[in-house]
């Protein structure tokens, strides 16, 4: 599996990683047997980057991928701002979970929330190292009107202990995990991050991290893991995107990109999933499958050839951002 490194740090990561939501039941009802199968097929398939979070399954994607990961080569990445307290939620489906393990979320992004945070994800995992520190879902996407007190929080103390934890070698790269440009452009103001995991913003269907935060990224020197290649779902066929179902535009441009890659006799989630990898500002994909099958499929569409011809016709129907750099 080809490489390359996270910001400027010496660390690298596989280009094609594996994002643990799904593990943790999240939109999807996956048992343990079947998450555990499905990260040893990861392995096994020579993927080496795993992402998880204490937010999926409420623990359950740790556990599990502590599980699997111990006593072997990895490379991982977790994440802080949510704390797990005692007490199940009263409706996880309005969390979008299946059978998380009991416990709610506490929301802290301040200095002694984070440090506490990383001690409860290593706890949790059952193993001795987290690679990759990320703060998870901070910005208006998620937080609406708090979000300005959460980052005051991280601006005045989260920052800090992440910065120590990786001065201090107990992680050797420290970024944010989240769903919107802004907030990445608001973090680069107030502290020196190697990575940004960003969901679903620099995808075959939206380009719009080119605007602003790609350059100021590049001028930092930090880099971007792109979680959600498949924007929820639409780029394979389901009528999902950004969590929740797709508005008509939406949809309406997948048609489009279905389209051109049916002229080309390719998967349009082949060139999904390849096409972040054009822009060397992008260390890793993670997509997220649901099974084994799904991850063996995906490992498929990863190695499937795509004519250059074929991105060329993207950007002469303005299916995608004539700045945008295509996989050669």
């Amino acid at each position: 599996m080809d490489k390359r490194n996270v910001g400027r740090t010496a660390l690298a990561v596989d280009v094609l990683g594996l994002g643990g939501a799904p593990l943790g039941g999240n939109f999807v009802d996956l048992g343990y047997a079947q998450a555990e199968e499905l990260i040893q097929a990861a392995k096994d398939a020579g993927i080496g980057y795993f992402d998880t979070a204490p937010w999926y399954g409420f623990g359950r994607s740790e556990r599990v991928m502590g599980d699997v990961l111990r006593g072997g080569d990895y490379i991982l990445s977790d994440k802080v701002g949510r704390l797990l307290a005692p007490g199940p939620v009263a409706d996880p489906a309005e969390f979008g979970m299946v059978d998380p393990l009991p416990f709610h979320v506490i929301y802290d992004y301040g200095y002694d929330g984070i440090m506490r945070a990383f001690e409860d994800n290593l706890q949790r995992l059952g193993l001795d190292r987290i690679d990759i520190l990320l703060a998870h879902d901070i910005g208006a996407f998620q937080h609406g009107a708090e979000n300005e007190r959460h980052f005051k929080d991280l601006t005045e103390g989260g920052y800090r202990a992440m910065d120590e934890l990786r001065s201090a070698g107990l992680v050797k790269a420290i970024g944010l995990g989240v769903n919107e440009n802004q907030v990445c452009l608001d973090a680069l103001d107030i502290g020196d991050w190697d990575v940004f995991l960003l969901a679903g913003r620099y995808t075959l269907l939206e380009q719009t991290a080119l605007d602003a935060l790609f350059p100021a990224c590049r001028k930092a020197g930090t880099s971007i893991i792109c979680g959600g290649p498949f924007n929820s779902g639409i780029l394979v066929g389901r009528d999902t995107w950004n969590y929740s179902k797709a508005p008509q535009e939406v949809v309406n441009k997948a048609r489009a990109l279905a389209g051109v890659a049916d002229t080309f006799d390719i998967p349009l989630a082949a060139a999904a999933l390849q096409f972040p990898l054009g822009d060397d500002i992008v260390c890793s994909v993670i997509p997220g499958p649901r099974d084994k099958g799904e991850l063996e499929q995906i490992v498929t569409w990863f190695n499937t050839p795509i004519p250059a011809d074929f991105w060329s016709e993207l950007r002469s129907k303005g299916l995608i951002d004539v700045a945008a750099t295509v996989p050669s």
